[in-house]
């Protein structure tokens, strides 16, 4: 009976494998489909179909790959054609595609992708770089070659490398164009650089050379001299060609292209003698691929195939991946169980009875999801390296070659990867380092640039139509080694003049000005009305011996000071003759009061403590009056003969000794010192004297110290005296309070110091009072040359640290 029951459970059992072993052997077809939309003609297609192609038969040819079941593929020309490009997609969906290579073209992509998503079919793309793509808009599209977003960065990096803050961007006005500088523009404005021109060319094969001619006369006539080219070959080698043509190949232009120069360079070099001479000195990027004996035997296999007709580039690279790609995702497809099978849209039909299309053959791909997820998990090296995708399906370590266009060919200068910068290594050596956060380790190797020169250009130049600047420079009419107008001419000089163009020189871009004198020369101008002119817009800055004080910073704006600052009072002084009786100089009178009365009372306090026990110190009256006073005067010269009997009268004779030996000390000292350095003497001892006294104060015509004395000190401005120049101040302190003059002159440190510097019979007396400096001033509406003001602050800070022997006036360090 067991028996009985035993066979039919094995014949069930067999029964169910061999059905579940031969679904498995079926799920396997003979023949899967893909499907590749680029454009043939191109120059990146020619390269793309011969690399498809071949990948097809490796593939085919490798049987640990698909295990027997043939790849095929289906190719659709678009034209570069949105319209074409949709046409040939729904063509393809009509044929059983498991997936797409392509589109080759970003336009096109924007107009098919949405229909890889309503048919779950993935498009591998190996050349649409727009990095507005995005894996959100459109799920079932992978990029296999890098965004557009790190090439823009790679570019921004270089800009900044040579300390370049303006560029200018010449784009093709569609999704690749326009997107593509839209990152460029956030990458450069990461690095405190920006775009300040953008000239679009048309699409199409339709641009004249009349049009190019018309946008770069525009460009031309700019301060910026470095040229961004994100644009198509067929439109690049006449932009090239026509700046050629206006002399805009020549030293002091930058022209950095994109990859599509390079693309052009690797598939037809060397180009005609003709198309090389308008390149000359350009930067390229180029996507870098990893060196590989798979990559060289490819190459060699490539040149025979070819017969050296095109060569490969970098994109037939990445469309030879895509279809390596796309194989390993379908046979990890098998494996999983996966089923090729579609199912129809109900949508589609009904579109198609009502409109009379014939839509119905378009059907979705039902493992679609599955063959998607497979390949952005795939884990594969390929002719362009590792392949593996990071969360937003964009390529793992992107990086670019950085090659200069030179006579015939072309020579590579350095790379740049996201993760280690600028660098003069290959990435790839890189990665096992930490990664390179700061700019200031990136590094190229010497380019040859446009005129070749190896001069790093500066990349602007002064413009022909731009707005100059109105600069206020007060016309002094004193201390003029500080700043002035020479006589009967418009120039203007000085220490402040030769800051200011010290630091324009440095600035990385052009800023047009023009110096207007401010003030009558007949005597100093008011610099808080030149202030208040800048506020009202009649001066766009004022450059000048201007202190940056509190009431200013209130309308207007100031660079960080290039001089230090403060208020000093300078005052007459005289010399103490050293004379019969200079040893009475060294206490003053109440001084040597104290001190003869100590020594009395320590005299009458021994005598209390000793008379009684002490017979030294008794006897009659007028005996031991003397002996005080002897006693007293004696200890002076420790010179004493009377012993002290009493304990207390022997502690009070110790302290008063160790006082007798810091007096005598201190007197030694202070005579030893009037004695041979010469004593000057000055009745006033610094601003508190003066705003305690009643004596007149002199201080500088237009100077804020007038406001300062009066308002902050509490001076009554009845004793303030305007004087206009050195001579004025060394006659009126000459003549003094009591003959017209005044006590004090109260002025700013590198007045003073320039002053003091011809004039000996004066000095400083008492501390600086207060703590600013000289600044530039400009409007707070006004940007210079358009620039952040952090970079007129570091040309002014470097200007002075480069040039310090022009940073002094008469041999005083200010």
């Amino acid at each position: 009976m067991n028996v009985i029951w035993i066979i039919p459970l094995l014949v069930v059992h067999v029964g169910l494998f061999g059905e579940g072993f031969s679904g498995n052997v079926s799920s396997r077809p003979a023949v899967v489909n893909i499907g590749a939309i680029f454009t043939f003609d191109s120059i990146i297609g020619r390269v793309a179909k011969i690399a498809i192609e071949e990948a097809v038969k490796d593939v085919n040819s490798n049987s640990s790959v698909l295990h027997g079941t043939k790849l095929v593929v289906k190719m659709q020309n678009s034209n570069c054609s949105g319209f074409l490009g949709m046409v040939g997609a729904l063509q393809l969906m009509e044929s059983d595609i498991v997936a797409v290579i392509g589109p080759q073209s970003s336009v096109v992509a924007h107009m098919i992708l949405n229909l890889a998503s309503e048919l779950q079919v993935p498009f591998l793309s190996f050349a649409a770089t727009d990095p507005t793509l995005s894996s959100l808009q459109f799920p079932f599209f992978v990029r296999t070659t890098q965004s557009d977003l790190y090439q823009m960065i790679a570019i921004a990096e270089i800009v900044d490398h040579y300390d370049w803050k303006e560029v200018i961007a010449i784009f093709l006005d569609d999704d690749y164009g326009r997107n593509g500088v839209a990152a460029l523009d956030d990458a450069l404005a990461a690095r405190r650089c920006k775009i300040s021109y953008k000239a679009e060319i048309p699409p199409g094969s339709g641009v004249t050379r009349g049009e190019i001619m018309d946008i770069l006369v525009k460009v031309a006539l700019l301060e910026t001299r470095v040229i961004v080219l994100h644009v198509n070959p067929d439109s690049g080698f006449m932009v090239f060609s026509v700046a050629h043509y206006l002399g805009m190949m020549m030293d002091g232009f930058v022209w950095l292209a994109t990859d599509w120069l390079s693309s052009v360079l690797d598939s037809f070099s060397p180009l005609p003698s003709t198309t090389m001479d308008t390149l000359q000195g350009v930067l390229v990027l180029r996507a870098h691929t990893p060196y590989s004996d798979r990559k060289r035997d490819f190459f060699s296999r490539w040149n025979k195939l070819t017969g050296g007709s095109v060569g490969l580039n970098a994109y037939g690279l990445f469309a030879y991946d895509a279809v390596w790609l796309v194989a390993h995702a379908i046979d990890s497809f098998f494996i999983q169980g996966g089923i090729i099978s579609f199912s129809n849209d109900s949508r589609l039909r009904f579109v198609g009875r009502s409109r009379n299309l014939n839509l119905d053959a378009m059907t979705i791909f039902d493992g679609g999801a599955l063959l998607l997820k497979n390949i952005l998990q795939s884990d594969l090296v390929g002719l362009t390296g590792p392949i593996k995708f990071n969360p937003d399906r964009t390529r793992m370590l992107p990086a670019y070659d950085v090659i200069n266009v030179i006579g015939t060919g072309f020579r590579q200068i350095g790379y740049w990867s996201n993760y280690s910068g600028l660098s003069t290594v290959p990435p790839e050596t890189l990665y096992s380092r930490p990664p390179n956060d700061s700019s200031a380790n990136d590094q190229l190797y010497s380019v040859v640039w446009p005129g070749e020169t190896t001069t790093k250009p500066r990349g602007w130049v002064f413009p022909n139509n731009g707005k100059q600047l109105r600069i206020g420079v007060p016309n002094r009419v004193s201390f003029r080694d500080f700043v002035s107008q020479v006589r009967g001419t418009n120039t203007l000089k000085g220490f402040c003049i030769d800051v200011f163009t010290a630091a324009v020189n440095l600035l990385p871009y052009a800023v047009p000005y023009q110096f207007i004198a401010y003030g009558d020369g007949k005597k100093n101008p008011s610099y808080t009305e030149l202030v208040h002119l800048i506020s009202t817009g009649f001066f766009d800055a004022a450059v000048g011996d201007i202190a940056i004080v509190t009431n200013r910073t209130k309308i207007v704006d100031f660079t960080q000071p290039y001089a230090e600052s403060g208020l000093f009072v300078v005052a007459p002084f005289r010399k103490l003759n050293t004379g019969a009786w200079a040893f009475q100089r060294p206490f003053t009178p109440l001084m040597w009061g104290v001190t003869a009365a100590f020594f009395i009372v320590v005299g009458i306090v021994v005598w209390i403590l000793e008379h009684r026990i002490n017979d030294e110190f008794r006897g009659p009256p007028q005996k031991q009056f003397i002996t005080i006073l002897w006693f007293s005067l004696s200890t002076w010269f420790f010179a004493h003969r009377e012993n002290m009997v009493s304990t207390l009268g022997r502690i009070v004779l110790i302290i008063w000794l160790f006082v007798v030996l810091i007096i005598k000390s201190s007197y030694t000292a202070s005579l030893t010192s009037i004695l041979t350095v010469q004593q000057l003497y000055s009745p006033i001892k610094g601003i508190e004297t003066l705003k305690t006294g009643d004596d007149p104060i002199g201080y500088q015509v237009g100077s804020f110290v007038e406001h300062y004395l009066s308002e902050e000190i509490g001076i009554d401005k009845s004793r303030l005296v305007a004087l206009g120049s050195p001579e004025e101040y060394a006659a009126a302190l000459q003549r003094g309070p009591e003959k017209g003059g005044v006590a004090a002159v109260v002025d700013e440190r590198p007045y003073i110091e320039l002053f003091l510097s011809s004039q000996c019979i004066f000095r400083i007396v008492g501390q600086e009072f207060t703590k600013s400096g000289w600044g530039f001033v400009r409007f707070a509406n006004i940007q210079i040359g358009g620039s952040s003001e952090l970079q007129v602050e570091l040309a002014i800070f470097n200007s002075i640290e480069r040039t310090p022997e022009n940073m002094s006036v008469s041999g005083l360090g200010i």
